[in-house]
């Protein structure tokens, strides 16, 4: 389905070139003076300087070609060239019918089924989640449900932290706490335990402790380091172990990812790639792009129309470690093998952006990934407590995202409970669900690039620009539709008819720009379009509620045609918060 603005377009297209005109000054924008009209054209200022000739003067044959036009209730010149435009209410109510009817509301599969990576997460195991994951999985987890709904095969990788020293820390505090383990029996030839010798509890001490002991002793910390080494060389004890920790640690984290409402396709980690590693460093050296400097193996980056001199890439150190850069480059060539995606999307703390720039670049001139691959790295802000400084417990420490969560759940299920018109039990279902919108909602209205402040007060409230305002909305339009229904009325069959207030019209302006904005929104990887969106939908649908009387209409087919406008307005405004990463209850 065409979006409106190109359908626009096309007419006022045609009308620049029957009046004599080239066509290319023929686009139409949304107003900037709503107050005047509802879309405009700035084509004959353009115009001007091509034909030598006054604006006004080429608007008015323009104005003048679109007579009649059943597409427009008004087409204005107005001096000193603009052309003012207003909409056909038939025309308008015609396209809220089209988009009823048609599949994703008639928003265009522009994907065509092609492949694209999000890597988002960013978990270490053997560590609880905290308030540092929440923006990667929240702004991922968006794109990732953006992208499938513009027809992509998007795939998301949670791409773990699972093949660096805190791996040898834990074996070696696990050495010292439990040294008759089998494990670290050498004479011992059996097959290793299925059960963990911890738990995830346990585990979440041991890291810590260990990273702890590594700093006050040096000779702990060598020994983790040789644990490291030899966990990646293969050693088959300390891969029993490893095991262990993945499957104590994946489950726990799955546990808390699914609380947030997050999904991955892939739980891949830092692992996977190791095997890339060594081929991936020789090939580098054979295509004369790697060199040694001052004992590491680096990669120039740098390319002429830089603004600032970038750093060559570190691929290997002094001491033959691999590093972060090295290990993305890996994970790339096995994405590559494996799915050939025509682009990658990497979720990140946006001071990372000189590490994706490299490795990027690296990427493209090894020829890893074709020349037209696209790759993005969406770089997002801190989230900062109320004095600016990034969000920490009130003794000081990190939050646990499941301890995040609880406290919002509990200020939600307090406000709830204000008005007492629900059991308690309910009261907590409705806050789970109302606690992930104002979470979500109050991470991804902001821009992503740009800190912001958490503030549970403002993020819960049911008013203003919050998730809980928006689902209010919702549940608002619930109400009426289970009102009708029980009245014994039916709406299957009728249409959205053309608008009889100005309120009205406003909703089905709002309703028709859905798909420039979903397309809008993935292209740009911009979430908080979407949010700005469904709260301007949700301010005109409670301004068309308040300005008319929808059950008390007496003339039904008017109100079947309020009724199918509400269905629109709902199924527009469920999907917008399905890609944001929540959902509405039935009641609040």
């Amino acid at each position: 389905m065409e979006k409106i603005l190109d359908l626009i377009s096309a007419e006022v297209t045609k009308a620049f070139a029957d009046a004599g005109y080239e066509e290319k000054f023929g686009k139409v924008t949304l107003s900037n003076r709503p107050d005047l009209c509802e879309f405009q054209c700035n084509g004959a200022m353009a115009a001007a300087k091509a034909y030598k000739k006054a604006p006004f003067l080429i608007a008015d044959d323009v104005a003048q070609a679109l007579t009649g036009n059943a597409v427009f209730s008004s087409v204005e010149s107005v001096k000193p060239g603009f052309l003012n435009l207003k909409l056909s209410e038939q025309y308008l109510a015609d396209y809220m019918n089209e988009m009823q009817a048609a599949e994703k509301l008639g928003v265009e599969a522009i994907g065509h089924g092609e492949t694209v990576i999000v890597d988002y997460g960013g978990a270490n195991v053997a560590k609880p989640l905290h308030v540092g994951h929440l923006r990667s999985a929240i702004i991922g987890e968006s794109i990732k449900r953006m992208g499938r709904y513009m027809g992509y095969n998007m795939i998301g990788d949670v791409h773990l932290g699972d093949w660096g020293l805190q791996m040898g820390l834990i074996i070696e505090e696990l050495r010292e706490r439990q040294p008759e383990l089998v494990y670290f029996d050498e004479s011992y030839t059996g097959a290793y335990p299925e059960e963990a010798p911890f738990t995830i509890g346990e585990l979440e001490e041991i890291y810590p402790a260990a990273s702890k002991k590594s700093k006050e002793d040096e000779a702990f910390s060598e020994r983790a380091h040789q644990a490291t080494l030899k966990l990646q060389q293969g050693y088959a004890p300390y891969r029993a172990i490893w095991e262990h920790i993945m499957r104590v640690s994946k489950a726990d984290l799955e546990k808390n990812y699914n609380n947030l409402d997050v999904h991955f396709d892939l739980w891949k980690g830092e692992s996977d790639a190791d095997p890339y590693i060594p081929g991936l460093i020789q090939d580098l050296v054979n295509q004369g792009l790697a060199y040694e400097s001052q004992g590491a193996l680096v990669v120039d980056i740098a390319e002429e129309t830089d603004s600032k001199e970038l750093p060559p890439c570190i691929v290997r150190k002094s001491d033959g470690a691999a590093l972060y850069a090295t290990s993305d480059l890996g994970t790339i060539l096995e994405r590559e093998k494996d799915y050939a995606p025509v682009e990658y999307i990497y979720v990140a703390d946006k001071r990372q952006q000189l590490h994706f720039t490299q490795v990027f670049r690296v990427a493209k001139k090894a020829g890893y990934v074709k020349p037209e691959t696209k790759m993005v790295n969406v770089g997002f802000g801190t989230m900062n407590g109320k004095d600016g400084k990034p969000f920490k417990t009130r003794d000081g420490g990190v939050m646990r995202l499941e301890h995040l969560i609880a406290d919002i759940n509990e200020a939600v299920y307090a406000r709830i409970m204000e008005n007492r018109a629900i059991g308690e039990e309910e009261a907590h279902e409705i806050a789970k669900v109302v606690g992930l919108a104002a979470l979500k909602y109050g991470d991804l209205s902001n821009q992503a690039s740009k800190d912001y402040i958490f503030d549970i007060d403002r993020f819960i409230s049911f008013e203003g620009n919050t998730g809980p305002y928006i689902l209010y909305t919702i549940v608002r339009i619930k109400s009426i539709l289970k009102k009708y229904a029980e009245a014994g009325l039916r709406a299957e069959g009728s249409v959205i008819l053309p608008a009889k207030e100005a309120e009205e019209k406003d909703l089905m302006l709002e309703i028709a720009k859905f798909n420039s904005v979903m397309e809008a929104a993935f292209l740009e990887t911009a979430p908080h379009k979407i949010c700005a969106y469904i709260y301007d939908l949700a301010n005109a649908l409670n301004r068309f509620y308040h300005a008319t009387k929808i059950m008390a209409e007496e003339d039904r087919i008017v109100q079947a045609g309020y009724i199918r406008l509400l269905e629109l307005t709902k199924s527009v405004l469920e999907t917008g918060i399905n890609l944001l990463g929540f959902s509405a209850p039935e009641k609040m």
